[in-house]
């Protein structure tokens, strides 16, 4: 089994995930900045040209984040699920890991890529520079409705550590270095931000 890893917050969201689980993995490295993962032999592992993957030990490549954490979940029963342990648990994280990805990482990533990784973006996919403002402030209004629905709650779905917690972090960890800081005066999220720094998987 081996992990394709590279620099951004996608592979960094499964690194983390691993971590909090113990599972450990061969991880091969994709030089994202020379565009190794938009030609051979890498597309032969993932046709879609992203990172990660994970490829299994009979060959099986798995791709998208939460499809490989999914795995990673179930594969390390002995530790606590990142998921749920019941039904209801795991229609919850998935419910908040898909408002947060479509809501809050979609168009602050794309937002990133239409503008200060214009350059970078440009021939890989299609950008509309005119949209990234727009897609920036998405991102940010999704966070202060967010931070609303936050109170004193510990995670993002209540008491526990989840798969929608590790996700967010990522992407906000990175976002915030590329132009769209988060707003402190999301001041549950910014706490939650700090608490989320500080677990030994944010190092991953």
């Amino acid at each position: 089994m081996k992990f394709y890893n590279s620099g951004g917050p996608n592979p960094r969201m499964v690194r983390m995930f691993m971590a909090e689980k113990g599972f450990d993995v061969p991880k091969v490295e994709v030089d994202l900045r020379g565009g190794e993962n938009r030609r051979e032999p890498y597309l032969g592992v993932n046709p879609s040209g992203q990172t990660p993957a994970l490829e299994l030990d009979d060959g099986t490549v798995l791709a998208e984040i939460t499809a490989i954490c999914e795995y990673v979940d179930e594969k390390k029963r002995d530790t606590p699920s990142l998921i749920g342990d019941t039904p209801e648990e795991r229609a919850h994280t998935r419910m908040w890991t898909r408002r947060i990805d479509l809501n809050i990482c979609e168009p602050a990533a794309n937002g990133f890529r239409f503008a200060e990784g214009l350059k970078m973006f440009q021939d890989r996919v299609h950008c509309i520079p005119q949209a990234a403002d727009d897609l920036k402030t998405t991102a940010r209004k999704k966070l202060t409705w967010l931070d609303g629905l936050m109170g004193a709650k510990p995670f993002l779905t209540g008491t526990k550590l989840t798969m929608a917690d590790i996700l967010l972090f990522a992407f906000l960890d990175f976002m915030k270095n590329v132009g769209q800081p988060l707003d402190p005066a999301n001041k549950s999220l910014t706490a939650w931000f700090e608490r989320m720094k500080a677990r030994p998987s944010a190092t991953a």
